[in-house]
Parts: C-alpha cells; sequence; structure tokens
C-alpha cells in the first residue's frame, strides 16, 4: 500500500497559493470544536450515565479514559496521513465516521457498548487535529500563528462548550439526547467543509504506510524542540484533564463537595473557560512577532498562578469562576506555544509532527484522567489542586531548563 497519488483535475498544484479566508478560518475554527467536543460531551454527566446504566462513579469516570486511548489511536494512526492524502476529503469522512459513532454511544443498552462507542469516537475526533496543520499549510507565513491561534480556539471552545450543550441538552432530554445532537452538528459541518473548504493536492510520494509511521520517530529523534515541547505538552494536558475530570464530581456534591448543581448547571461551567480560549489569538499573533520565548514563559507562570484560585475555588463559586478562566488561558497559551514552535520545525512534516506531539499530549490527558478519579476519592479537591500544582511546577521547571540551555536545532522556542 503507498499514499501517493496523482493530482486530480481541479485541485491546486503543489506550492500553488491558496487564499484562506475568514470564513474558511471560521470552518476550520468550528470543525475542530466539534470534533474535540465528541471527546467530553459526557464528562458533566458521569453522574447520570452511572445511574442509567447501574454502574459506579469509577467506572463511569473510565469513560473519559476510553475516549482519549481512541483519540491517541487516531492521532498515531490516521492524522500523519494528513501530509499525503488530500485533506478536503479525508476530513469529511472522518466526520462521517464520526456520527456513526456517536449514534452507537447514544443507543447503547449498557456500559460495553458505550465504552466501544466512546472509543470509537474518540478515534473520528482525530479530525481536528488534522484541521488544524491543514490551515496551517495554507496560511500566510506571516499570519500563521494568528490563524493556527483562531482555529485552536475553536478547538478549545468545542470543549468548553460541549459541557454547556450537554448539561442544557441533558436537563431536557437526558444524555443520550446529547449524542444525537452532536450528530447532527458532526453532519452539518462534515458538508460545510466538503462546500467550502479549498482543495489540496496530495503530496507526491512514494512512501508506505508502515514508512509513514516510522519517519515520525526519525522526526522525534531529529528535532530537540519536538521533544522538549512533547515533555511540556504532557503536564499541560495532564492538569487540563485532571481538573475538568474531577470538576464533575465537585459540583455534583460528591464525596462530602458543599456543592450540588444539577447537570445543567455543572455544564455551564464550561463558559468560564471561554474567555481564555479566546486569548489564544493574542497569543499566536505574539509568537508571530518573535516573542515565542517569553510569551511560553508567561502563560506557565500564569497556569502556576491559577492553581491557587482553582484550590480556592471548593469553598468559593466565584473563585471557582475566575480559576477557570486564568487555568484555562494558561493552558491554552502553552498549548499554542507547543504548536506554533513545532510546525516552524519542518512544514512538509507538519501532520506528523503533529502526531509525535499530540499523542504525547494525549497520553498526558489519560494520566490526568485516571489520577483524577483515584486523587479525588483519596483526598477530594485539595488533593487534585496539589497534584495538578506540582506538575505544573515541573513544566516550568523543564521549560527554564530548556530555555537556557538551548540544543541543536533548538532556535526555534
Amino acid at each position: 500500500m503507498t499514499v501517493s497519488m496523482a493530482r486530480t483535475a481541479g485541485e491546486p498544484r503543489p506550492g500553488a497559493e491558496v487564499t484562506l479566508s475568514r470564513t474558511t478560518v471560521l470552518v476550520f475554527a468550528i470543525t475542530a470544536g466539534s470534533s474535540a467536543a465528541g471527546n467530553y460531551y459526557l464528562q458533566p454527566l458521569l453522574h447520570e450515565v452511572a445511574g442509567d446504566l447501574s454502574i459506579s462513579t469509577a467506572t463511569a469516570a473510565l469513560l473519559v479514559s476510553a475516549a482519549q486511548i481512541g483519540y491517541l489511536c487516531g492521532l498515531a494512526f490516521l492524522v500523519p496521513l494528513g501530509d499525503f492524502l488530500r485533506r478536503h476529503r479525508m476530513v469529511p469522512v472522518l466526520l462521517a465516521a464520526s456520527v456513526a459513532a456517536l449514534l452507537v454511544s447514544a443507543f447503547a443498552p449498557n456500559f460495553p457498548v458505550l465504552f466501544t462507542g466512546v472509543i470509537a469516537t474518540g478515534v473520528t475526533a482525530s479530525a481536528a487535529q488534522v484541521v488544524v496543520p491543514w490551515a496551517s499549510s495554507l496560511a500566510h507565513p506571516d499570519k500563521r500563528g494568528q490563524v493556527v491561534g483562531t482555529v485552536m480556539s475553536g478547538l478549545l471552545l468545542g470543549i468548553l462548550l460541549s459541557r454547556v450543550l450537554a448539561g442544557s441538552v441533558a436537563q431536557l432530554g437526558g444524555w443520550r439526547a446529547v449524542l444525537l445532537v452532536a450528530a447532527g452538528l458532526q453532519v452539518l459541518m462534515a458538508v460545510s467543509l466538503y462546500v467550502l473548504a479549498p482543495a489540496t493536492p496530495r503530496a507526491a510520494s512514494g512512501e508506505s504506510y508502515p514508512e509513514v509511521l516510522a519517519s515520525i520517530l526519525a522526526l522525534i529523534r531529529e528535532h530537540p524542540v519536538l521533544r522538549q515541547r512533547m515533555a511540556l505538552g504532557f503536564l499541560v494536558m495532564g492538569s487540563f484533564s485532571l481538573v475538568w475530570t474531577a470538576i464533575a464530581f465537585l459540583l455534583a456534591g460528591s464525596h462530602g463537595s458543599s456543592y450540588h448543581y444539577s447537570e445543567f448547571t455543572i455544564g455551564l461551567f464550561g463558559l468560564a473557560g471561554v474567555l481564555g480560549a479566546l486569548g489564544a489569538p493574542v497569543v499566536g499573533r505574539m509568537a508571530d512577532r518573535g516573542h515565542l520565548r517569553r510569551v511560553t514563559t508567561l502563560t506557565w507562570l500564569v497556569l502556576l498562578a491559577s492553581w491557587a484560585l482553582v484550590a480556592w475555588g471548593a469553598h468559593s463559586v466565584v473563585a471557582l469562576i475566575a480559576a477557570l478562566l486564568v487555568f484555562d488561558f494558561g493552558i491554552q497559551g502553552s498549548h499554542l506555544t507547543n504548536q506554533s514552535a513545532i510546525y516552524a520545525l519542518d512544514p512538509a512534516a507538519r501532520s506528523r509532527l503533529t502526531t509525535a506531539y499530540m499523542v504525547t499530549y494525549f497520553l498526558g490527558g489519560v494520566a490526568g484522567s485516571v489520577t483524577a478519579g483515584v486523587a479525588y476519592q483519596a483526598g477530594g479537591w485539595t488533593r487534585v489542586c496539589e497534584i495538578g500544582a506540582a506538575a505544573t511546577a515541573l513544566g516550568l521547571a523543564l521549560w527554564a531548563v530548556f530555555a537556557l540551555r538551548p540544543r541543536r536545532g533548538s532556535a526555534v522556542f
């Protein structure tokens, strides 16, 4: 099996300039958001799912890990093909598969079927990580950070707003209705992307699929910056998953929490991070102007400082809302600086660079979600915050080492 194919009529020649309009960027952003959201619709509803399927809280929490495991598989085995296949065809196919996976989950009669459907949804959600390097490859170099920041804002907004949508719909029709609405949204985005996105050619390559996967390891060996950003990404996503998995238990009143909110109210807390996500294009513009190292340092400092507010949030809803806003800005800013750094390494390998980085990133997510359930049950919200603050402090220390002791290939931070 080879991944090369002749250019078809009507597609631009390799290297030909493609105008990336604001409408196209918006479509990319919404597609990234709706795809990534598939992994998170059930997070604020774990308590309801557990009751409906007669399973324990710990078992229900495994759905978060299932989504992330599926996402990891998609990142490892599907996203690299974005460097070789025609993305304007590949992404709509992934969105159509997402619809099927969401429908399986919506009609699941028991936990094993739901678990399988959630894994499949996670695999297809990797479409989001095909869209990001696609947008980067089409953007003008002077606007690349801003475009990637906008698409990444859409991705994070999708994650955050998925909780709002889930809470609102579940209040009216239960958790299964949430997945049906999500499937309808993916149908809409598949059609929109197929109609509006510019056609892109397949890269001229005779590499086989195993060779494509092997080339990812070669990129990791070749680029120290990639390895550095992979380590930072692991800690960033671990912190993000730690908070947003545990917060569902905190707000539902589990294990002595003073909060006892409904699914709708729990979902609304996703809005607290929206303003933080909207700061991503600002971070992207600063990166475009050559301030990537400073922005990286700033976002890690913001993230570390946010943990004091996050901890206070166990006793004050105002503090919790403020904490989530600041926390998500730090998460998104750090993630964007990582992507800006790795996309500058090899323009022809952006999908494979994305795979290397994002696989590690979501391994951090799996670690964070698993740790969240265990930590919350053992020591409540306080224990969750202690672990998160320690992970962030470690990330900041690693960044200080990377920045002060640059290596070969580290010109881009």
